[in-house]
């Protein structure tokens, strides 16, 4: 049995144990099971892909170095989460600051450049392909459009179906104050999209597979940077 095979029935606890002994090939796969869950936690703050992207490899850096000290309590999704979280509110923290400072020539950046061709359905004629995309680029308009405080909610419950303790911890908020926010984005959202909503849930903010792979490969090159300046 290789050793790919081997980690690929392991537990987030199991990996966790397997990263802080040093084991490379465990972290990789466990970048790529929280990829696309810590990648829409991000987005859903900064509302851009390239900085969200970042933010992610910046998280994994240091839950890497942290690993450690991961006892359990919480499950590692939710762990991992909190460090993104705190990444990603930190970053827009910092560009706002900036933003005060320097006048921003801003320009939407959208999710038009998002890879459709490699998300879609095989069997889909073009036609259904493109109404597809369409209500995802809808969605992801109309889900950037809210609340920051409600966006972040919305995107943990319903894309990441997150339960609403589990976002609470996240987010260090009351479990009350997420059911409010919840509540306040699902219908502003009917509001924006009507009934197409409901259907456009499951190909939002794809992640498609060479965003996984360019995430990994740059963490990866970081984390050899690292160790080679440590040595």
């Amino acid at each position: 049995m290789t050793q790919q095979a081997a980690t690929a029935g392991m537990s987030d606890t199991e990996l966790a144990s397997r990263i802080a002994a040093g084991d490379q090939q465990a972290f990789v796969l466990l970048m790529r099971r929280h990829n696309q869950s810590l990648y829409r936690t991000a987005r859903s703050i900064l509302k851009d892909d390239a900085e969200a992207e970042d933010v992610v490899q910046d998280a994994y850096l240091l839950a890497y170095r942290g690993i450690d000290k991961f006892r359990g309590d919480a499950k590692l999704s939710t762990w991992l989460t909190r460090i993104v979280v705190n990444e990603a509110i930190a970053r827009a923290r910092k560009s706002s600051r900036r933003a005060e400072v320097i006048r921003l020539n801003d320009s939407p950046t959208g999710i038009e450049t998002t890879e459709e061709a490699m998300t879609e359905t095989p069997s889909e004629q073009p036609e259904q392909s493109a109404v597809r995309a369409e209500m995802r680029r809808i969605l992801e308009r109309k889900i950037d459009d809210l609340p920051e405080a409600f966006r972040t909610v919305f995107v943990l419950r319903a894309l990441e179906e997150m339960t609403v303790e589990e976002v609470a911890t996240c987010l260090s908020i009351p479990e009350n104050t997420v059911r409010t926010r919840f509540f306040r984005a699902r219908a502003l959202l009917r509001e924006a999209l009507l009934s197409e909503v409901d259907f456009a849930f499951a190909d939002a903010f794809s992640f498609a597979g060479a965003r996984c792979d360019r995430i990994v490969a740059g963490v990866l090159a970081r984390l050899d940077s690292m160790q080679a300046g440590d040595s």
